[in-house]
């Protein structure tokens, strides 16, 4: 699979840092994050148009305002990823810590992952092949080599780096045995093997590096390809595991942030973009979500298995 593609613009309504999205087959449903407004979002995807309308929005508190924030962070609240369990329930990766939204919309917390005023916050997360929500953090200052990527086990945390600067997107292979993530400050996509049956995973190694802009959110296709979403690059490349090019996706907006796989036969690639710091009156398109048809079927996202309390 080969191939320059354009995405077209799909959502009316801007966000200021949109990220995560998640597609939920049982529900038809597409879910996805705006990271500084600390919202999880809900919205129909018309599989013939690529259109997404917007249905529902779950906030977590902003600045100065911890209601519904069961962190009592009053930082300033963000939200950095979300993934949804077989039933319906969520799993929010706010500031610091990961919180379960119930099917009735009761708010738990399930763990904390960083620690109360770190000068970092959640960012990318994901499910295995088991169930299982893995998250990583990113540092909010000059920091460097100080963040982690974690695998919540039930309600506890346990760390698999804990030497990152900017943890970003992750995806598993077809037969889920390899990981692949991303931190975006080196520009690094690192591989380990990885046990879906366990969780357990082998020493991380350099995948791959990418020199011309910041690799950001990522996915995977049915053929082992990666999908990766270049900030400040304006496109999502398509890369082999051994790093070779194999198509672009250029998209109206500079600030891509995450690619994932959506609709009834995950044939449509969902991209979010963010509109913050950027000139809108130059690019219009920034903060919107954005589809393309690429010509291959992503992987089924695993659904989040809760802990049972």
């Amino acid at each position: 699979m080969t191939g320059q593609f354009t995405a077209t613009q799909a959502s009316g309504e801007v966000y200021a840092l949109g990220e995560g999205p998640v597609w939920d087959p049982d529900r038809q449903r597409l879910l996805w994050v705006d990271i500084d407004a600390a919202a999880v979002h809900e919205g129909r995807l018309d599989p013939a148009t690529g259109a997404v309308a917007a249905t529902t929005a779950h906030t977590f508190g902003t600045a100065g305002n911890t209601a519904g924030n069961t962190a009592g962070n009053t930082a300033g609240n963000t939200v950095g990823a979300v993934a949804v369990s077989a039933d319906g329930q969520l799993v929010v990766a706010e500031r610091e810590v990961l919180t379960r939204v119930g099917t009735a919309g009761r708010r738990t917390e399930l763990a904390r992952v960083l620690p109360p005023g770190a000068p970092s916050r959640l960012n990318d997360g994901a499910v295995d092949p088991a169930g299982r929500f893995l998250i990583g953090s990113m540092a909010l200052d000059d920091r460097k080599g100080q963040e982690v990527l974690a695998r919540l086990d039930g309600t506890a945390c346990v760390r698999l780096d804990d030497d990152l600067t900017l943890s970003n997107g992750l995806a598993w292979s077809p037969a889920g045995d390899r990981l692949y993530s991303i931190d975006s400050t080196p520009h690094v996509v690192w591989e380990r093997d990885y046990d879906p049956a366990t969780g357990e995973t082998g020493p991380r190694r350099e995948l791959f590096t990418l020199t011309d802009g910041m690799p950001d959110g990522m996915c995977a296709d049915i053929e082992g390809n990666l999908w990766i979403a270049i900030f400040g690059g304006g496109r999502v490349e398509c890369r082999d595991p051994g790093g070779r090019l194999l198509a672009t996706v250029e998209v109206g907006a500079p600030n891509v942030t995450c690619p994932a796989f959506a609709g009834p036969d995950l044939d449509v690639l969902v991209i979010t973009t963010s509109s913050s710091g950027v000139d809108l009156a130059e690019h219009p398109g920034s903060g919107h979500l954005f589809t393309a048809r690429v010509g291959v079927r992503g992987l089924a996202t695993p659904y989040w298995v809760p802990p049972q309390w």
